[in-house]
């Protein structure tokens, strides 16, 4: 007990609206439900958490993590309620501030549990037909603010903390999730299957989008947090917490793409954590990157700054040129956001230059395979048609590279190519070329029956928004009739939990 109110549970209690007498027979009738029938919450009780501070023991925070999260119709994992007890010694960062909203970075031991909690929390949504509304985004500053000494250090293994157990003992770690087989120690076949199932959610997204798959993505990450709970021969272990990293950045940008933004930007942080606690700095910035992406994307250019920043620097000596390249196109995008062209020019510069100095003597990490040089024309073409809202002049370039990129691409990224026909029809208007840009827009809306991404959805809207003064042409006005009837009538950001 701290003596202080916990004041993130008020904050979930609040908005949940119980009374607290009412909240003590949900946590009783819950936990009899779990198999915890002993059980014998009171109003008194309730009370001491919310005012005192207190930290109830196992199985309550599981308990009302649940229930939050039911009530809420979003995941709410234990960290969210500020009932983590804290078993580090030494020196720490304060998590219970807003400054720190997300109670980053977790202790180690907690990596695999948060990913299980979290995960499972994500299914149950599904599965009761909730659409996680209602929480928002972290500030980039706040994130980055928190994650960037944890970032920068070694980090500490399970091995390395007292009484932990030795890869010939494994250890079970603390139980966290609802959705969690029994968790049991495996081989080196099983971390192949894994790894070669990453690469086929990743093929998919690329082709469909993230509509489809997320729910088994999200499945297959809840399976690896129970494997995690062991530990493994070292080898065996980093090669785990990569394919949860890997799948975690997955369950986030399908998250991202089918509109779910707190929930996307929340597995982007597990997949930083699984990067480091496997030593893989590069892939812990990467994810990082994606979280950058999504901000741009929502219209919070500053706060993608912040976090780019953090994933270039904390990424590690061992980054490949390309993925620095990779890295750059981002902030050069957040860059063009914010008007800022030459800038946006210098640090494009930067990515070409690295991109050409990596000759592949070193092979890149997966999930940097899909980073090629239609993608890097790809996002110097969305980079200059984002500048041309604030200088037109950059249109007739984001078309050169746009054009350049569809010239690229590969089969199996309908998704890209969808993007490049928006960025090159969205570039046309600008540059007062209406017929070309009718000619690139149909191209979209033929591809748009092939993926489940509201990402391009919100593209097409920012190009539906560019017809209109070209409405009094024919051709354009049966374009917006066509548009207008490809559009779903989607949530607002306002009701996706984005904070604007």
């Amino acid at each position: 007990m701290t003596g202080e109110p916990n004041t993130r549970l008020s904050d979930l209690f609040g908005l949940a609206g119980w009374s607290k007498g009412e909240l003590a027979r949900l946590v009783n009738r819950q936990a009899a439900a779990m198999g915890h029938p002993q059980l014998a919450t009171d109003t008194s009780r309730v009370r001491r958490w919310i005012d005192m501070g207190e930290t109830p023991r196992d199985p309550v925070p599981r308990v009302l993590a649940a229930l939050f999260t039911e009530r809420l119709g979003r995941v709410v994992t234990i960290e969210d309620l500020g009932l983590v007890r804290q078993k580090r010694t030494g020196r720490r960062r304060d998590v219970s501030t807003t400054q720190n909203p997300d109670g980053l970075p977790w202790a180690p031991d907690r990596t695999a549990a948060v990913l299980t909690e979290f995960t499972g929390m994500d299914l149950m949504l599904n599965r009761r037909g909730f659409v996680g509304a209602g929480a928002v985004l972290a500030a980039g500053s706040a994130l980055s603010s928190a994650m960037y000494e944890w970032l920068h250090t070694d980090p500490a293994t399970i091995r390395t903390s007292p009484g932990a157990a030795s890869a010939a003992q494994p250890l079970l770690a603390e139980p966290a999730g609802f959705d969690r087989y029994e968790a049991a120690p495996i081989g080196s076949e099983e971390v192949e299957a894994l790894e070669h199932s990453v690469e086929v959610f990743r093929a998919w997204d690329a082709s469909r989008g993230g509509g489809l798959q997320r729910k088994a993505v999200v499945g297959q990450l809840n399976e690896v947090g129970g494997m995690l709970a062991f530990r493994h021969p070292d080898h065996l272990q980093r090669r785990l917490w990569g394919v949860a990293a890997n799948l975690a950045v997955l369950a986030g940008w399908m998250s991202h793409d089918v509109g779910l933004e707190p929930t996307a930007q929340k597995y982007f942080v597990i997949a930083a954590h699984a990067a480091r606690e496997g030593g893989d700095r590069p892939r812990a910035g990467e994810a990082l990157s994606r979280a950058a992406r999504q901000m741009v994307h929502l219209g919070r250019p500053d706060d993608a700054l912040d976090l780019m920043k953090l994933a270039k620097s904390g990424s590690g000596e061992e980054t490949l040129p390309r993925t620095h390249a990779m890295l750059l196109t981002i902030e050069a995008w957040a860059q063009a956001s914010m008007g800022r062209g030459q800038a946006m020019r210098r640090t494009l510069g930067q990515a070409e230059e690295l991109f050409v100095a990596d000759k592949g003597d070193v092979p890149p990490p997966s999930w940097m395979q899909l980073f090629d040089e239609a993608d890097l024309h790809g996002m110097q073409a969305l980079a200059y048609r984002t500048l041309a809202e604030h200088d037109p002049s950059a249109a007739v370039t984001a078309q050169r590279h746009a054009k350049r990129a569809l010239e690229l691409r590969e089969g199996g990224r309908q998704r890209s190519k969808l993007f490049d026909y928006i960025s090159l029809a969205s570039a046309c208007f600008i540059a007062d070329d209406p017929e070309q840009a009718d000619r690139y827009a149909r191209l979209a809306l033929v591809s748009m029956g092939e993926t489940s991404s509201h990402r391009t959805w919100d593209r097409l809207r920012e190009m539906y928004r560019l017809t209109g003064q070209y409405s009094e042409y024919s051709k354009i006005q049966h374009l917006r009739e066509e548009l207008e009837l490809a559009l779903p009538n989607s949530p607002s950001k306002r009701n996706r939990g984005v904070a604007v």
